[in-house]
């Protein structure tokens, strides 16, 4: 048993109610026993009251205020891992082709930046398209620009890989590979 000698060791002992003296009532129907389980709880507070109209959309039928050029630009980041690991992976296969190819390197430069402004097209086509049906059409809202994106990304490694095709020792690798697994 416990040692008795410690003040905080002793045991708690029921005093019989005292005749006389009024137990105040507690708040919330308190009763001692019992559970409150099932009943509804009556709030403490007076609850707000509910506005119907919503706030910051402006009159009804007025057109939707303009964005600034910051929530845009940052609308057109969303998404962009896609383009940029295309595009890195579209400038390594470039730069192999290029390289494989000797000589003058005008002629593939000039058509590595034909190809990104192609890409860029690309990105811009998809944009105008996804703001026609989306926003128009179907009345959503775009919440970035990962479908331009991964639009782009597509044409970006298919043109890697359409260098890498035409670099002769890409190619013989590529076949002996798969003839020997």
């Amino acid at each position: 048993m416990a040692d008795q000698t410690q003040p905080w060791a002793e045991r708690t002992v029921e005093v019989p109610p005292q005749a006389g003296v009024d137990v105040p009532a507690q708040r919330d129907g308190f009763r001692r026993g019992v559970a409150p389980v099932g009943q509804p709880r009556t709030p403490r507070t007076e609850p707000f009251p509910v506005v119907e109209e919503p706030t910051g959309t402006g009159w009804p039928g007025e057109p939707a205020p303009r964005r600034p050029l910051s929530w845009r630009l940052a609308q057109l980041r969303r998404g962009g891992e896609w383009s940029a690991a295309a595009g890195l992976f579209a400038f390594v296969c470039w730069g192999i082709w290029a390289l494989s190819g000797g000589g003058d390197l005008s002629g593939p430069l000039l058509v590595l930046v034909l190809s990104l402004l192609v890409a860029i097209g690309l990105f811009a086509l998809a944009r105008a398209v996804g703001r026609l049906v989306l926003e128009r059409q179907l009345g959503r809202v775009r919440r970035g620009a990962r479908g331009a994106h991964l639009a782009t990304a597509v044409f970006l490694v298919g043109l890697g890989v359409a260098w890498l095709q035409q670099t002769e020792w890409v190619v013989s690798a590529w076949n002996w590979v798969t003839s020997n697994v």
